[in-house]
């Protein structure tokens, strides 16, 4: 059975959905026995988030030659289930995700890997998702030793 990593981001619809696509890609062709997937942390927060997932990020995929297999897929709410099911669990900004995880699963913030990615409201994805990029890249070749 596949081990899991588990992306938040605040809406799971830029950010951590990027993560879990790419990251699921480069671990297949890796061969490594590990599964992504992404949830939001507050998705009611994400009222200009339009449709499963964001334009931005299907199209860096697509540059990339990923074709994004959870593309028709809506933003997941994250549970405790979801927490509880996963191997390992990566927030996408810590400035951010910290203080809701803390108000929404406490004891948790403190199982969580942090990365410090913004957001389009700071970033541009030009700018955010090679950063992304970079992280998942090294998660993936550091889970193949």
């Amino acid at each position: 059975m596949a081990r899991t990593v588990l992306f938040l981001c605040t809406g799971n619809y830029y950010r951590s959905r990027y993560a879990e696509e790419l990251f699921n890609h480069l671990a297949r062709r890796a061969g490594l026995d590990w599964e992504a997937t992404s949830h939001a942390l507050a998705i009611e927060r994400g009222r200009d988030n339009v449709g499963p997932m964001a334009r931005q990020t299907i199209d860096a995929l697509t540059i990339d030659g990923i074709s994004p297999i959870g593309a028709s897929r809506m933003p997941a709410v994250c549970t405790l289930d979801a927490l509880e099911a996963s191997d390992m669990i990566v927030a996408v900004k810590e400035a951010e995700h910290r203080a809701l995880l803390t108000e929404r699963f406490p004891g948790w913030e403190n199982r969580v890997t942090y990365w410090h990615v913004h957001d389009i409201d700071v970033a541009r994805p030009d700018e955010a998702l090679p950063e992304l990029k970079a992280h998942v890249t090294q998660l993936v070749q550091s889970l193949r030793r």
